[in-house]
């Protein structure tokens, strides 16, 4: 039940003061336009708009009591409340601090190049940021007699980088996301065999070479059992940890349970205790060599023979697999991607953009009140003593330089930025003075932007009265409600005794339910129970692969295979179905009973609760509306109906 309204909740709008009011409350009102607005987001019927429109009138006005209860107890200055407000504003804001059509853009880009996996090769050369312009052209000849070696077809990378003084590397295969996006953006505007120009980064040149392209290989899901060699193994060392990977391995074959190996064997000390099981990966996460062995495995369950890395020995299961989904309207793959952009350095050029398009918006004006040309030098003698505490000394620290509709920024302010902005290695990329004022004015524009985006956004103004709303509602539910109805002890018996009726047993049965990692893993579960395995006892060593519950259930509730169409029998088992994410399940029925059984207060407790909550609900809303008696407009509701 708390779902529900959960779900009602979020989906419901803020309230806003519009001129045509539909729904009167004591003296509270609610506005056409913002009743429409929430019941246009919840209504999918387009035949018959009265029904769920009155429905949505009497839900919505409910909704509105008791948000008005809960504003009378303050529930919104609750120190969690506010917690999670804020908390829930830091999550979404960042949605409305950059171009739609930019985003838009790099969704489509992002997802062109996820369908392609890229085998690269990398040269470069380090160029230290204080060398000399004939130390930073050297490089950049280097660099390109590299080029020109590669041309000719020598594909003997490691001879080339050390003929002209260069690092080589073979990246393996990379995807969207795997490299930097400047790197990304050059790797994917390549064809097979081709070069790239020289490109200059902050610290050096580089050179890319495409070898060979593949579609994505989708996603793994597998566990280890890792035997890493020590530092200082000889040949008699390797040979022995060689011998037993091995032994355990044959091990595995003849019967032993993989997860339970993992916690015995495997060095791998972040993944031992769970048997092994890394997080699911896609191309260039882990060394190509153990990419290779792993796409080796054809099923979920399929255990590799030994191999080598640079790592160590790995013996590896496979547990599932995902394919790239290749449909643009796929609504996991959207997610996924507009997450990674989010987090991504790509993301700033919308920014960027939206920060230009908001300055009007947002009533941004340069003042007169410092010359540029003390901007700038203020700015390089801070930049001469980053560690200095304070820059309010200089004559422009106390001026205004920019001004917003309310509020603005001082020269202190600029100078903090720079002192700040030059102090962060990472971010710092040699930028003139110019530059960093265009840095300046951005980030300025989006962190005013930010803080005032109720004023500029009414979607955003929406969502934060409904989570705000949503919180206060399931306080105020979980008060009156939901913790008072399971806690009256008295009051549930009572209700109970007076409608046995309503709590019999429609056909049912005593069950075990069993959730496996896999369809094979499943099956040498169900052999197992068949053998008389104490199933409590396989949930204990199964390291997680496996879920099992026992009780009774009513056959409608535990279906798991809706083609199973014959009452099952006693000690009968199910089919066993497997899910798309490549789990599988099955049951073990133990004992059958017919229907109409009167359920005891225990078995029935859980339903007694859920409508003993209604009647409470029932209570209060009556009394609510007898404080704040609820009035339709009809007039409107006519005009809604028939415009």
């Amino acid at each position: 039940m708390k779902k529900v309204y959960l779900l009602f909740v979020m989906l419901a709008s803020g309230i806003f003061v519009y001129a045509q009011t539909i729904i009167t409350y004591g003296n509270n009102t609610v506005s056409k336009e913002e009743f429409l607005r929430a019941f246009n987001k919840n209504n999918t019927s387009t035949i018959d708009r009265e029904k769920p429109l009155r429905e949505y009138l009497t839900l919505y006005s409910n909704f509105k009591l008791k948000v008005k209860a809960a504003e009378e107890l303050r529930l919104d200055t609750l120190p969690q409340i506010q917690y999670d407000i804020e908390n829930f504003r830091r999550q979404v804001e960042e949605n409305y601090l950059s171009d739609e059509k930019g985003v838009a853009k790099l969704m489509e880009e992002a997802f062109v190049r996820s369908q392609k996996d890229l085998h690269l090769v990398h040269f470069s050369v380090s160029i230290d940021p204080q060398a000399t312009a004939e130390d930073t052209i050297r490089a950049y000849r280097n660099l390109l007699a590299t080029a020109t070696s590669l041309g000719t077809g020598n594909d003997n990378y490691q001879s080339i980088a050390e003929t002209n003084k260069v690092k080589f590397g073979d990246l393996g295969y990379i995807t969207v996301f795997s490299l930097p996006y400047a790197y990304e953006n050059i790797a994917y505007e390549l064809k097979t065999g081709q070069v790239s120009k020289p490109y200059r980064s902050k610290n050096a040149w580089h050179l890319f070479k495409l070898l060979d392209t593949r579609k994505s290989i989708g996603k793994w899901k597998v566990a280890q059992i890792l035997f890493t060699y020590p530092p200082d193994a000889d040949e008699n060392s390797k040979k022995s940890i060689q011998r037993k990977a091995d032994s355990v391995y044959r091990g595995i074959k003849s019967g032993k349970d993989f997860a339970s190996a993992a916690k015995e064997f495997s060095d791998d000390k972040l993944t031992y205790l769970t048997g092994g099981e890394l997080p699911e990966f896609g191309t260039g996460k882990f060394d190509s060599e153990f990419e290779k062995e792993v796409f080796k495995l054809k099923q979920d369950g399929d255990i590799s023979s030994p191999f080598s890395t640079q790592f160590g020995i790995h013996i590896v299961k496979r547990i599932g697999f995902t394919e790239t989904a290749t449909e643009r309207e796929n609504a996991a793959l959207q997610f996924e991607l507009k997450q990674k952009i989010s987090q991504d350095s790509r993301i700033n050029n919308a920014k960027e953009k939206f920060a230009a398009d908001i300055l009007s918006i947002i009533g941004y004006k340069k003042t007169l009140l410092v010359k540029e040309v003390d901007l700038y030098r203020y700015a390089d003698t801070v930049s001469k003593d980053l560690s200095m505490d304070n820059v309010k000394q200089y004559p422009i620290s106390n001026k205004k330089i920019i001004t917003f509709k309310s509020g603005s920024l001082s020269g202190a302010d600029w100078l903090n930025f720079v002192k700040e902005y030059k102090s962060n290695k990472d971010q710092y990329k040699g930028e003139s003075n110019p530059g960093l004022w265009e840095k300046f004015v951005t980030i300025s524009t989006l962190n005013y932007y930010r803080k005032h985006l109720e004023e500029f956004n009414i979607d955003f103004k929406y969502q934060m009265k409904e989570f705000k709303e949503g919180n206060m509602l399931f306080e105020i539910m979980e008060r009156n409600v939901w913790s008072k109805a399971a806690t009256d002890s008295a009051g549930l018996i009572t209700y109970y005794n007076a409608n046995k009726s309503n709590y019999k047993w429609a056909e049912s049965a005593d069950v075990l339910i069993f959730n496996c990692s896999s369809e094979k893993a499943a099956t040498e579960a169900m052999e197992k129970l068949k053998k008389g395995t104490d199933w409590k006892e396989m949930l204990e060593i199964s390291s997680g692969n496996m879920q099992g519950d026992s009780g009774r259930f009513e056959l409608s509730q535990i279906a798991i295979d809706s083609s199973e169409k014959k009452m099952p029998v006693e000690n009968s088992y199910s089919a066993i179905i497997k899910s798309n994410d490549g789990t599988a399940s099955f049951i073990k029925y133990i004992k059958i009973y017919p229907g109409n059984q009167q359920r005891s207060y225990e078995e029935a407790r859980g339903l007694v609760i859920n409508d003993y909550q209604n009647v409470l609900e029932k209570k209060w809303l009556d009394s609510l509306n007898k404080k704040y008696p609820v009035v339709i407009n009809e007039t409107i509701v006519k005009k809604i109906l028939h415009p």
